[in-house]
């Protein structure tokens, strides 16, 4: 299983917002490459980036995340919203690993398939965002997610594009440490065929060895690490033990 630390940068900051609210925003860092490096120097592989400023329609920050993909013996999966090809391609023309595309685009397996075949299918991940049986307050009031179905439905078309990764986010649940719907990522991975890493609410060490030993892809983590629930370190032992 692979472990994925996470930078949510927005205004060059590294920031955490609570279930898509850009009111809710905590600063965690000023400067995303010393935690870039931090991350390296504690053997992280894998980075995963979310580019607040392109979620919120108010610019981007592909200048930094080159300059982190150039600093750095890390590979970068970078999210945040994309879905025009142009943006995917001059996202991955930042040096990084990986694109996420947003869940609603990929809902087109025509354009997704498309898509795949211009970038290839191995550099793109696809955000499939749920609501489970976490809370409900959120975006205005309530969480917009999918269905177990529909993200099923979602997950075949992803994989009949050629794209073998997914993201699955349970909305109810994300940034609130309480915990990661591991039985519907395994569910999702096993009935349709993708490599599942999960996100949003991993909160402790034992957390992680659940999503381990439900044989997931990876998972990632952000808030926990920043709130010293537990080290970088001991989250990488915990993924490969």
């Amino acid at each position: 299983m692979d472990l994925y630390p996470a930078i949510d940068i927005r205004a060059g900051r590294v920031v955490r917002v609570r279930r898509g609210d850009p009111s809710s925003e905590i600063v965690y860092h000023a400067d995303p490459a010393a935690v870039a490096e931090g991350y390296a120097r504690d053997g992280a592989r894998w980075v995963h980036v979310v580019d607040l400023d392109r979620v919120f329609g108010v610019g981007q920050q592909t200048g930094l995340i080159t300059e982190l993909a150039r600093r750095f013996p890390l590979r970068f999966q970078v999210g945040g919203g994309l879905a025009a090809p142009e943006d995917v391609a001059a996202v991955l023309a930042c040096g990084v690993e990986r694109v996420i595309v947003r869940g609603a685009a990929a809902r087109d397996v025509g354009w997704l398939e498309a898509l795949a075949a211009r970038i290839g299918g191995s550099r793109l991940a696809v955000a499939i965002d749920v609501l489970g049986d976490g809370p409900r307050a959120g975006r205005a009031g309530a969480v917009e997610g999918l269905t177990a179905a529909d993200a099923a439905t979602l997950a075949r078309g992803v994989a009949r594009a050629g794209i073998r990764t997914v993201i699955h986010t349970d909305l109810g649940r994300e940034g609130l440490l309480v915990g990661t719907d591991v039985a519907g990522a395994a569910a999702l991975a096993r009935d349709c065929g993708v490599d599942v890493i999960v996100s949003g609410g991993i909160h402790t060490l034992d957390e992680l060895k659940r999503v381990r030993d439900a044989g997931l892809a990876g998972a990632i983590v952000g808030r926990a690490l920043f709130e010293g629930r537990f080290t970088l370190r001991e989250a990488l032992t915990c993924s490969s033990s």
